[in-house]
Formats: structure tokens, sequence, C-alpha cells
């Protein structure tokens, strides 16, 4: 069974709290996990961000709006609820679920959204309405569509330079991530024949390791197979080195990956194009922020008691 979505589980909250007695958020998302049989890797399943696990993030997100609904209330101390008299009084009338539109009438939920008619392309309750994910979810998933957009646009910017540039592209943005020493010594080779080796950077900060790349410009459509491998390895032997990263703008034919992890005696890592591009974005090299959402939450630790 897939996860439930955050309005799918506002009646099986309500439910479980109909007793009376007060439940903490902890015992309300055992309870949707067994419920609606949710797996170990259900259960596990993070939102876009990987800050919070996905279900813990919709039972969240239903309580609230139940809350604000005047179904349930806040009890004893934060994280803590139970049921109110309106809650009650919506379960006895047997509802075969509880969502959104429901919850609109009640005039503290109206309350709630009052700034719906603000929005001059779709108002907020329908937003919250049509939505199946919550607004954590919504937003993660247009950031890595924008990625993906900002990926291809990489790509495209990379392909149409020189391939000296995307060496030492290459080479700059191992940098970023962290590798090159102490100094972040990290070289691009210019010498003749260098069989297949673009550049080399240390690995740790004595520099005792050494790890040798190779940039390799291509079509980003295309495909590179198992000899371009073949070559690197050999590469790699003549220089007696047993660390390699090859990284491309293209994507990698299986031979070529197959071929990669079984080079005896040396690790040979892979970066197709779409790799590169997002670690690009995340290390910030090439790219630009143009707009920030900060997503607030409580600071906990301010209104633990002293």
């Amino acid at each position: 069974m897939a996860i439930p979505t955050y309005q799918e589980v506002m009646l099986p909250i309500l439910e479980l709290v109909a007793d009376g007695n007060t439940y903490s958020l902890k015992d309300c998302i055992k309870h949707i996990e067994n419920v609606f049989h949710l797996t170990d890797e259900e259960k596990q399943e993070r939102i876009p961000s990987g800050k919070q696990r996905t279900i813990y993030n919709r039972v969240t997100w239903a309580i609230t709006h139940t809350k604000k609904a005047g179904l349930l209330e806040s009890r004893e101390k934060r994280g803590f609820f139970g049921i109110t008299e309106s809650g009650k009084r919506l379960l006895s009338k047997n509802p075969k679920s509880i969502n959104v539109k429901l919850l609109r009438e009640y005039a503290s939920y109206r309350d709630f959204i009052q700034y719906e008619n603000r929005s001059a392309d779709m108002p907020l309750t329908d937003v919250i309405e049509n939505a199946e994910n919550t607004p954590e979810e919504i937003i993660g998933s247009l950031s890595a569509q924008l990625d993906l957009q900002l990926a291809d646009e990489l790509l495209e910017a990379i392909c149409s330079n020189t391939p000296v540039f995307f060496e030492t592209l290459v080479v700059d943005l191992l940098l970023k991530m962290g590798y090159g020493g102490l100094d972040g010594s990290g070289e691009v080779t210019k010498r003749t024949g260098d069989g297949g080796i673009d550049g080399i950077i240390k690995q740790d900060e004595l520099g005792l390791d050494l790890i040798y790349v190779q940039a390799k410009r291509w079509d980003k459509d295309g495909s590179l197979s198992r000899p371009e491998i073949q070559k690197f390895a050999g590469a790699l032997l003549g220089e007696g080195a047993i660390k390699g990263v090859f990284i491309t703008t293209a994507s990698f034919a299986k031979p070529a990956i197959d071929y990669a992890k079984s080079v005896p005696n040396a690790k040979i890592i892979l970066i197709d194009g779409l790799t590169l591009a997002k670690l690009m974005i995340k290390h910030e090299l090439g790219v630009g922020t143009s707009n920030i959402i900060r997503i607030k939450k409580i600071d906990s630790d301010y209104f633990d008691e002293q």
C-alpha cells in the first residue's frame, strides 16, 4: 500500500483519539503506519529535502489542519493532543473521509485560510484542497524540477565551450568538493601523450593519495562505450595509479559501467553528464542563486523549560 496523503490520514487520526485520551505525535504516526500497513521502506521514505520522513511530515500537516478546524486540541505540552467535542460530533456522523473540503465547513478553518483570495492565479483553498502532498513536498518537487532544467542548461554551456575549459572545470569541481589537500592543489595536465590523464588532484590533506582524472567533453545526448574506459584504465596502470575518476558530459553505456567495476587493482568512478551537473549545482560551481525561500520551523530548544 502506498504512503497515504495528509488528507487520507485525517480520519484515522480522529478515530485514534476518539476515546478522549491524550496522544502524542509519535503515537499517531505509529497508528497510521499500522492502519495503512506501511512497509519498512515506506516508513523510512523521506520528503525531497531529505529532512523529514514522509509519513512524519504528512501526519504533522494532517494534525495541523484538523486542529485549525477545531476537531483536535493541544494538551499538556507541545506534541500532545486529543479530540474536542466538535471532533466527537463529526465522528458520530460516521464520515467516510475527512479532507480539506469538509474542514472548510468550520469557521475556524476558514479563518486559517483567510488569505485565499490574495492569489491572483489560484486561491489558496484550491491549492490545498487539490494537493495530495504537503507544502514541503510540493516545494521539494518543484525545486528538483528546476534543478533538472538547470542541469540541462549547464551541460549545454559546457558543451559549447572548449575541451580545455572542461578539463579545468572538472578540477575546479573536485576542489570545491573538498579534494586537493591543505593547499587545494589540483592540476590539469598539459603534457603531450598523457595517456588520457587530464587532471591530478590530492585526495587527502597530506597528499599521500592522488586521484587521476579523465575529462571527456562529449555530446550530452551521446554514450561512451567500454573502449574509452579501457584506455583510461590503461593510462592509470601506466602511472602506477589505483584511483581514477572519469567525468563526461555524456552518459555511459552498460558495458562501460560493468568494465569500470571489474578493473583489478584500481578503483574507477564514472560521473556522467547529469551527475556532473547536479554536483555543480550542489557545490555552487558555475551557478548563482536567483531567489531564496526560507521555510521557518519552531525552535524547540527555545521553548523547553529552563
